[in-house]
């Protein structure tokens, strides 16, 4: 299987420049800012986001005066989400490292999630094309509105599919559909395009939160850089619970779990039944469904090595803790 940078080969160098002018935020911010972007905020990472926004320009006018600035701008927002979550959960800890909250306390925290959402729309806009500016600012409207829904959800145990679905959408597929949408409209793509590009945005991003609710169950403290199942501390179900709940029906683990709002016990029955089920495969299953679903149009852009690497990223996802 190849590996993600190898994957991402056709726009590495793209991905450098991406990087370079973070990091020239960085220095040219208030000193203050500075100390909390040396927390880790911007090295490491995997770069996914900006690079489906590479990826999608590449079919056109490829234009890196407006791209670069785009896909740098579409991290900062996937930053300030991560920094502000961090403070909705209470959460100590970001990929393994003491999360901003915990080092600088919540009042911080905020105000640079705060401003990183400011300077992700400053550098939007910046690119002087209103439609990207506009799908910029109804994504973070629908990020909000998914995280509200989540938050007014939890311990509910009625939660459904559906609900969950859309929730996923709004909280984390909408930012991969600004990436891919946007990259195109900055290429100065057809509509057609545009639209092939939207719905792999779409599907990717749902296959990604899918992979990521499995690995929340399946996953190590260590490869997850948190404690497992923290969704199920904080009331939230995602795929697997659902399934689980649907498997049981009325009188199910899950259900008996949020209603009376389990320790640590409690979870790790409920987890251990998870893994003791097919739940995880179906899981697996549905993630993969939507990555033949973000791939099934790509064939009709022009043909070129950015073709094959977002057919192969979306099935590196399902494959890999990502």
């Amino acid at each position: 299987m190849k590996s993600l940078s190898d994957i991402l080969g056709p726009v590495h160098q793209e991905l450098i420049k991406v990087t370079d002018y973070l990091e020239s935020i960085k220095r040219t911010e208030d000193q203050c800012l500075a100390k909390v972007f040396d927390n880790g905020l911007i090295k490491g990472g995997k770069q996914i986001r900006p690079s489906l926004v590479l990826l999608a320009s590449k079919y056109h006018n490829y234009d890196l005066d407006s791209i670069i600035p785009m896909a740098a701008s579409i991290e900062l927002l996937h930053m300030a989400t991560l920094v502000h979550d961090d403070v909705i959960d209470n959460s100590s800890i970001r990929h393994g490292r003491p999360s901003v909250n915990n080092i600088r306390g919540n009042k911080l925290a905020v105000l640079l999630g705060d401003f990183l959402l400011s300077k992700a729309g400053e550098i939007c806009a910046g690119t002087d094309n209103l439609r990207v500016t506009k799908l910029f600012t109804r994504t973070m409207a629908m990020m909000a509105i998914g995280e509200l829904n989540q938050i007014s959800d939890a311990f509910n145990p009625e939660q459904t599919q559906e609900r969950y679905l859309d929730r996923i959408y709004k909280k984390t597929a909408s930012m991969f559909v600004l990436a891919t949408e946007s990259g195109a409209i900055l290429s100065q793509a057809p509509e057609m395009s545009i639209e092939i590009l939207r719905e792999y945005g779409y599907n990717f991003g749902m296959a990604f939160q899918i992979i990521d609710d499995i690995m929340d169950i399946q996953g190590t403290e260590k490869q997850l850089g948190k404690p497992v199942g923290s969704d199920l501390d904080h009331g939230i179900l995602t795929l697997p619970t659902l399934l689980i709940q649907e498997h049981y029906g009325k009188d199910n683990p899950i259900k008996k779990y949020l209603e009376n709002r389990g320790g640590p016990k409690e979870k790790e029955r409920v987890i251990d039944i998870i893994h003791n089920s097919a739940v995880i495969q179906e899981c697996y299953n549905i993630a993969g469904s939507y990555c033949v679903k973000a791939c099934q149009n790509i064939n009709q852009l022009p043909h070129n090595s950015c073709t094959d690497a977002l057919r192969e990223l979306a099935f590196y996802i399902v494959r890999s803790d990502v």
